[in-house]
């Protein structure tokens, strides 16, 4: 994985015509689920226990040279689709752009550098390399990644960012509008500057380790978590530190990250998180595989949790895939298996609809 940050930075270039010095290129992901949940019949939405949505991932590139280019990543879902919805109100369409930035790179046989402004995903850990659902094995995502209050958010944060390889070492460095853990549109007011930064080095073929970190100011003014008396947001900054891991051998893929999330507050004690994964995915035919993640949080103010969560993957062909998964969830606040998810998911990834120019 001697590349990996720059298949973060402008992976939709890599399936664009390579002789080609520009043009414009269309791929994306749709996916389809039906889920089980008990959390579905409880408040706030105390509808049925079964469920389904749609997710529509879109990912248009504009090749204006051979080293500029524009890139982007649409989403748009109903809700509820994420397993993080089924205990929130709501339902209907969102449409969120994910990516949007002008990208400058330059390439060589053992080093690279990427330059990207305007909608980026968040450089801090290494999960949003595979948030789509053709990607990732599973189903749910880690417990320290999503939409709503989680420490690293998969909305696009305003920004710039510099990205670069040397043999196996990979290097990033990013400046955005708001923090991670609580994103800002450009329209919003008490943005913040952010940074964050991470580092990564190939052991061997198919065995990375990495680190990451950011910190900046993560609270805004009509934020739930912002208590009257505290200090103006400016002054509460929040700190996060990360290591990841992925190892590859054979049939045989495994990721894991364990990462650190401080929260500042004046009035009240700082609130500090621990979170973790391991996940491993075993190809057992052309056509199958199996798949398990299992997740921990620890806080010293909310209550402790485990997740465990395991899927069957089938592909019919090389543009499809069937994934059934169940998961469960432990902790002091979860009665039995009340917050138990099975889901089957299925994702067709589209042709690319491509119009190059020499």
């Amino acid at each position: 994985m001697k590349i990996a940050v720059l298949l973060l930075a402008c992976w939709p270039l890599a399936v664009c015509a390579q002789e080609a010095t520009s043009g414009v290129e269309l791929n994306g992901t749709i996916s389809g689920l039906a889920a089980y949940s008990h959390q579905l019949t409880e408040d706030p939405r105390d509808g049925s226990a079964v469920t389904g949505g749609i997710r529509v991932m879109l990912y248009p590139t504009w090749k204006i040279s051979e080293h500029w280019s524009v890139s982007g990543a649409v989403e748009v879902h109903t809700r509820p689709y994420f397993y993080e919805e089924f205990a929130s109100q709501g339902h209907g369409v969102r449409a969120d752009i994910l990516q949007a930035h002008l990208t400058y790179s330059r390439v060589r046989e053992n080093r690279s550098l990427v330059i990207r402004v305007g909608e980026l995903s968040s450089a801090f850990g290494s999960f949003l390399l595979r948030y789509d659902d053709a990607v990732n094995p599973l189903i749910d995502v880690p417990l320290s990644y999503g939409y709503y209050g989680k420490g690293v958010t998969e909305y696009g944060l305003a920004g710039a960012q510099v990205d670069a390889t040397l043999a196996k070492l990979d290097m990033r460095a990013q400046f955005v509008n708001s923090s991670p853990a609580n994103p800002r549109s450009v329209f919003d007011h008490d943005q913040y500057g952010d940074w964050t930064a991470g580092a990564g080095y190939t052991i061997a073929q198919g065995f990375r380790v990495g680190v990451s970190a950011y910190r900046g100011p993560y609270l805004d003014r009509n934020s739930e978590f912002y208590f009257p008396g505290e200090a103006p947001p400016r002054d509460l900054p929040a700190t996060a530190y990360g290591f990841d891991a992925k190892w590859g051998y054979g049939p045989w893929t495994a990721y894991g990250e364990v990462q650190n999330f401080k929260y500042i507050y004046h009035r009240i004690p700082t609130f500090t998180e621990n979170i973790g994964y391991g996940e491993l995915r075993r190809v057992l035919h052309p056509r199958w595989y199996v798949a398990a993640r299992l997740s921990y949080f620890r806080s010293n103010e909310a209550p402790a949790r485990q997740v465990y969560e395991a899927a069957v993957g089938y592909r019919p062909n090389r543009s499809q895939l069937i994934k059934a998964g169940y998961e469960v969830q432990q902790g002091p606040n979860i009665r039995g298996a009340q917050a138990n998810t099975f889901a089957i998911q299925f994702v067709t990834v589209m042709r690319p609809i491509s119009i190059a120019r020499d």
